[in-house]
């Protein structure tokens, strides 16, 4: 039976942030599908602790502590010439593994999640690599080098320079090169270098509807005083998330309390910066850091808000509150690559000014709100499902779905 190499830059458990929500699912479907063996990353400790998990869908595995400072990576980028982003993930323990599983197992197809682990690919390999990139990562940085200040702007702008150039030559080596959106696949196709166009497709974000069910989920006991309450979750020492809230509760939240002097701004993620940290009681902004479930604190939300300046893809943190029926408010950026309809299933509003009129709003007017969070989760439940999202990996995999069902019979 054919077998697949997963490759990944973090380990998919738990999959409690975006890239690892993404990667998670992707690997257990390919794992309905054929055995698959796996090789990624682990951040820290608690990654590795996850490695039983990784052991229950893998045929086989390895899994590396990542332990290279940014500092010495981009020491070591610099006297190579290549991206930052390549040297951090680069190992010899990966490349070991990735050598031997292709040279002793019958491997058909390799995916590839995130640009980091393109480098592992073998030149030699005749079978079919899917490249996920997610999204644009040369875009991203383009956009931070866009923000910011001597020195860091030139460091940012070598980064997109260089990723650029390695995002358009691997994507003319894989069999096909998968972005989250028709957004992020047009904006890839404009940035490659002339010659041949290669296979570009979307394939979107799912969200499980079982897990992220407000049925009988109790609003968190923090959210039981004051209100109304607005919600953010994310990873907090993510630069476009310490952006976003760092912005909705300076210059959003007194127009709100204005209004509502008893609002709360709820910043809900593990690893909040100090710049996140210092934003506790800052115009009833409250920082949770890591909390054992998000799920209570999107329930008792009177609005989700998602005010990112900066995104790539599809946010699945919009996705996770629509399907608990809460309405949205969300930036044009945000908002991107979900077709939900606006001012029915999202709100979308650009700038400080216009979001706080549109949370006010929502705030007022709870018929409206309740409306828009409850056809928000009928959009989801409609378009959104993994499994559906996930149908096009048999084919691009070139993996036999008849042979996998027989198999599993």
């Amino acid at each position: 039976m054919s077998e697949v190499l997963f490759l990944a830059h973090r380990i998919p458990f738990p999959p409690d942030r975006g890239d690892k929500i993404r990667s998670c699912h992707v690997l257990r479907h390919i794992a309905a599908l054929a055995p698959v063996h796996v090789a990624c990353f682990a951040d820290d400790e608690g990654d590795m602790g996850h490695e039983p998990d990784l052991a229950a869908v893998a045929q086989s595995h390895c899994l590396a502590r990542r332990s290279r400072s940014l500092k010495l990576a981009g020491i070591e980028a610099l006297a190579a010439g290549k991206p930052v982003s390549l040297t951090a993930f680069a190992d010899k323990t990966i490349a070991a593994y990735v050598s031997r599983v292709l040279a002793e197992r019958p491997i058909a197809a390799i995916y590839v999640f995130s640009g980091q682990m393109a480098q592992y690919i073998p030149a030699t390999f005749a079978g079919r690599v899917v490249m996920d990139f997610v999204d644009v990562d040369s875009a991203k940085f383009e956009a931070y080098a866009a923000q910011a200040r001597f020195p860091v702007r030139q460091m940012y702008a070598r980064e997109t320079r260089l990723l650029s150039r390695f995002e358009s030559d691997v994507a003319r080596r894989v069999h096909a090169s998968l972005l989250v959106t028709d957004e992020e696949a047009s904006l890839f196709r404009q940035r490659l270098s002339p010659g041949a166009q290669p296979q570009i497709l979307a394939l979107g974000n799912g969200i499980d509807t079982d897990f992220f069910d407000p049925a009988g989920m109790p609003p968190a006991p923090e959210m039981a005083k004051k209100g109304p309450h607005l919600t953010f979750t994310g990873q907090m020492d993510y630069p476009p998330n310490i952006a976003a809230v760092d912005m909705f509760a300076r210059e959003v939240m007194p127009q709100i309390r204005a209004i509502f002097p008893q609002a709360r701004f709820n910043v809900v993620g593990r690893a909040p910066a100090l710049a996140v940290c210092s934003l506790e009681g800052v115009n009833g902004t409250h920082v949770t850091g890591a909390v054992l479930d998000v799920r209570p604190w999107i329930a008792g939300a009177d609005l989700v808000v998602a005010p990112l300046m900066i995104a790539r893809g599809v946010q699945n943190k919009v996705l996770e509150a629509m399907a608990m029926a809460r309405p949205v408010l969300a930036t044009p950026e945000a908002a991107t690559g979900i077709p939900a309809r606006e001012g029915h299933e999202i709100v979308v509003a650009a700038g400080a000014d216009a979001l706080a009129r549109q949370a006010i709003s929502l705030l007022h007017d709870k018929v409206r709100a309740a409306t828009i969070g409850q056809s928000a989760r009928a959009f989801v439940l409609e378009k959104c499902g993994w499994a559906g999202v996930l149908a096009p990996l048999a084919d691009l995999l070139g993996l036999d779905i008849s042979e996998s069902a027989s198999c599993a019979a």
